[in-house]
């Protein structure tokens, strides 16, 4: 199973950092070139505890659909958001705030499992893991972005 993780060090404190994160609507606006928008379950505003999205998107040029829940949930210190149907197999991402001197370091932390056996296997390797780290680097930095201006 895959494991990304990504450190992004954030001049704020992690309750606006936290609050970034699982805003759906920052989600959106971080990840617009590829389309991504929630289309059912907490569409707008700041998901909790026990509450699903279900997001669309394109990637590599096809229309997906992903529904995750979160799971775990300790404000500001970490949320878990896992899938609950999608193109994964199964996937769950931790999203952890630590306090580093005056600023956060916020890490993901991405694990996450291809359909198709071996043949997803080689996308892993080939292409699918690089395409996820990217797509995790840019919506942290696009918090950090915000984050800094508030």
């Amino acid at each position: 199973m895959p494991k990304i993780e990504i450190h992004t060090l954030i001049d704020a404190d992690a309750k606006t950092c936290f609050d970034l994160a699982r805003n759906i609507d920052i989600h959106q606006e971080s990840l617009q070139h590829s389309q991504e928008k929630a289309i059912a379950g907490k569409i707008s505003g700041l998901i909790e505890l026990g509450e699903w999205v279900c997001w669309e998107a394109k990637h590599f040029g096809i229309v997906q659909h992903l529904t995750s829940r979160i799971t775990e949930f300790d404000s500001p210190h970490y949320f878990v958001d896992e899938m609950v149907s999608g193109a994964f197999k199964s996937f769950r991402h931790d999203h952890i705030f630590k306090k580093h001197d005056n600023q956060t370091l916020m890490v993901d932390i991405f694990n996450f499992e291809s359909p198709l056996g071996i043949i997803g296997q080689f996308a892993n390797w080939f292409f699918l893991k690089r395409y996820m780290a990217n797509l995790l680097k840019t919506r942290g930095n696009y918090i950090k972005q915000k984050a800094e201006l508030l």
